[in-house]
């Protein structure tokens, strides 16, 4: 923004320079010629002057002497011709007696103003001694170019330095004027930033700046202050709901534990379902607080491999695994791609999809974990063969709720499909060839990263078939 305020307004400084400054300097070099023509041909009139009192009158050379030797003491060159175009008198300085000179003297004799050119420097002129139509004769003058073009060169370099500094001020005064404007749009900017990167104490400067960007910052931390009280007011009921309900279904669950110590046969197994319903509420509970902590949160990229995430996450569940006679897998279909993810989200994710797995899956059933890059993104398959869902199953399997095939609280999946898209991801359901389910995540990859180390497929078995 400041380069184009800039930008912007030196060209329009530049062309109003041009447009004025240029037609003054040409002006003025004009009248400075005219002047300095007219200022010759006046000395040129008093030699004239003088000249015809000798040629006419026949009087004394002593005035034209006088007038030719000032002339000569300004650096002037002149000559005297007379009626015939013969010389007379003249200067020690031959320039007015050139050949170029000696070719204005008829035209003046004819009672023409031929116009002087300029010689060696020296600008000539011609006046007739005399009357104009039938002079007695000419006078030639030559005067040096350079006190005009030392008077020309002033003009225009005068000309220019006022337009540099123009430029320079105009520069100067958009680049103040420019950092006034972008300066506190840009703090608004990195304030914006940090708010979506989830800092809700941020709040941007209202002291600098324009009125409008004044007002704009304002009312960012009116939002800011709005979302921050909402958040923690939906993080505080959050917390406080779960905390009241953990403690009555703690206190409610030992109850139950005492009544079924004492219990007879039939009361103990309706006691015992009653304990399934609080243990999945707690489940519920917990599921809930997962959820909305998902929700809530606002991930800041990192690089994330995720070869070495799989692996781990492989491995810390295969005990469950292998209590439950499963045989868990992690696969590689090509170089490891990096991730760019929150920190923590693609193991929450693994421990999601997992874990579903690992319920669903009866003994003696396989779960894989793959990965490989397609295309602009890294594809992840947690893939089981268990009993699958159905098509209405798959379409309500990433809400909260209304699944009816959903085990235990249903939440894990809605889970994944929150963490996955939040960081530019998708998450689908299919399939798996044979029976069973397959959930396939699309993830960004980090911005120039590599894809890791070496190539080709390459299988781990973590746990052995039982």
């Amino acid at each position: 923004m400041s380069r184009r305020v800039t930008w912007t307004l030196l060209v329009l400084t530049t062309v109003l320079l041009v447009l004025a400054v240029v037609p003054l300097a040409v002006l003025m070099t004009a009248r400075e010629r005219v002047a300095y023509r007219d200022s010759q041909r006046a000395d040129t009139r008093v030699i004239a002057a003088a000249a015809e009192e000798h040629l006419s009158d026949h009087k004394p050379a002593t005035a034209m002497r006088r007038e030719l030797a000032a002339a000569a003491r300004a650096g002037d060159c002149a000559a005297v011709y007379d009626a015939s175009a013969r010389l007379v008198a003249g200067t020690p300085c031959t320039a007015a007696r050139t050949e170029e000179a000696r070719e204005l003297v008829p035209g003046v004799l004819a009672g023409h103003e031929p116009e002087p050119p300029e010689n060696e420097g020296r600008l000539l002129a011609a006046e007739p001694a005399g009357e104009v139509r039938r002079p007695a004769g000419a006078v030639v003058l030559a005067r040096s170019a350079g006190p005009l073009d030392a008077r020309i060169a002033a003009i225009w370099g005068w000309s220019a330095a006022i337009g540099v500094a123009g430029l320079a001020a105009t520069v100067l005064l958009s680049l103040r004027l420019a950092r006034w404007v972008s300066r506190p749009l840009s703090t608004l900017d990195a304030s914006a930033r940090r708010l979506g990167e989830g800092v809700l104490d941020e709040r941007a400067e209202v002291g600098t700046g324009p009125p409008e960007v004044r007002r704009l910052a304002a009312t960012f931390n009116t939002m800011a202050a709005r979302t921050e009280a909402l958040v923690h007011g939906h993080r505080a009921v959050i917390a406080d709901v779960s905390h009241q309900l953990r403690t009555p279904l703690t206190a409610l669950r030992l109850r139950l534990d005492v009544l079924a110590a004492g219990a007879g046969t039939g009361t103990a197994a309706e006691l015992a379902g009653a304990q399934e319903e609080i243990a999945r509420l707690s489940r519920l509970v917990d599921g809930l607080l997962e959820v909305a902590r998902a929700e809530q949160a606002t991930p800041r990229p990192s690089a994330v491999r995720v070869d070495e995430v799989v692996a781990e996450r492989v491995a810390a569940w295969s005990p469950v695994a292998e209590e439950r006679g499963l045989r868990l897998t992690a696969v590689s279909d090509g170089p490891a791609p990096t991730l760019s993810l929150g920190a923590g989200h693609l193991e929450q994710i693994l421990d999601n999809l997992i874990a579903n797995a690992v319920d669903a899956v009866p003994d003696g059933g396989n779960i894989t974990v793959d990965h490989r890059v397609a295309g602009g993104s890294a594809r992840l398959r947690v893939r089981d063969d268990g009993p699958g869902m159905s098509e209405q199953a798959k379409s309500l399997a990433f809400r909260r709720f209304g699944n009816p095939e959903a085990r235990h609280s249903g939440l894990g999946l809605a889970i994944v499909h929150r963490l996955a898209t939040v960081n530019g991801g998708t998450a689908r359901l299919e399939d798996t060839p044979g029976g069973g389910l397959t959930v396939v995540l699309e993830l960004p990859l980090w911005p120039g990263a590599g894809h890791g180390r070496g190539g080709g497929s390459r299988s781990l078995p973590v746990l052995k078939e039982t």
